[in-house]
């Protein structure tokens, strides 16, 4: 949701740092690769337990994330494979801090698990509609807005990292906040498919 309607008001510093780095005759595909590199570094922070540093590592991965596309857009070469690898090395990100936290607090395995299979829920229905809509959006497929989109599961796995006590919670709402956006994107499908 913050992602479809919150973009505006942070688009101006993405494109500042997008111009800079085309300046510096970086490609959008060398930062998409940088911010997987450092997203997983955010994993590995929690398992030696630096929830801060593993929070601004996944925020910096995720602010590079949105350069990258505003990059290729800048310089017209967006592409299937620069599309591929956003998505998913964006998945690898979210998996490495889930992992970082299921190892740091296996008591909590069962709750991030069960976020884990609505992420792969939302996910499949996601692509397949973006695979299958023919309308195409500012990204290079459709893109269907929903409750939890990349920022908020960024706010929920920051708080997780964060606050360890309160992690069945933060938890548990993420897994339902992303298997009701799996829900309401499999509702929008059959309308948009035109489906009986």
């Amino acid at each position: 949701m913050l992602d479809t309607y919150a973009r505006k008001y942070v688009q101006r510093f993405i494109d500042l740092t997008a111009s800079l780095l085309l300046q510096l005759n970086i490609s959008a595909n060398q930062v998409t690769k940088t911010a997987l590199v450092i997203g997983l570094f955010s994993g590995v922070a929690i398992l030696f337990y630096k929830p801060l540093l593993a929070v601004s590592l996944l925020w910096l991965s995720g602010y590079f994330d949105a350069v990258d596309g505003s990059m290729a857009r800048k310089n017209n070469a967006a592409s299937p494979w620069g599309t591929l690898m956003d998505i998913t090395f964006d998945r690898l990100v979210e998996l490495s801090v889930i992992l970082g936290l299921a190892w740091r607090y296996p008591e909590a395995q069962f709750l991030l698990l069960l976020l884990t299979a609505g992420i792969i829920f939302s996910m499949t229905v996601f692509l397949t509609v973006g695979a299958l809509a023919e309308k195409k959006g500012m990204k290079s497929f459709y893109y269907q807005a929903g409750l939890a989109e990349r920022t908020e599961g960024f706010i929920f796995l920051s708080l997780m990292t964060l606050f360890p006590e309160w992690i069945y919670w933060t938890t548990g709402l993420f897994a339902f906040a992303v298997t009701f956006t799996a829900i309401q994107r499999l509702w929008e499908a059959k309308r948009i498919l035109k489906e009986d």
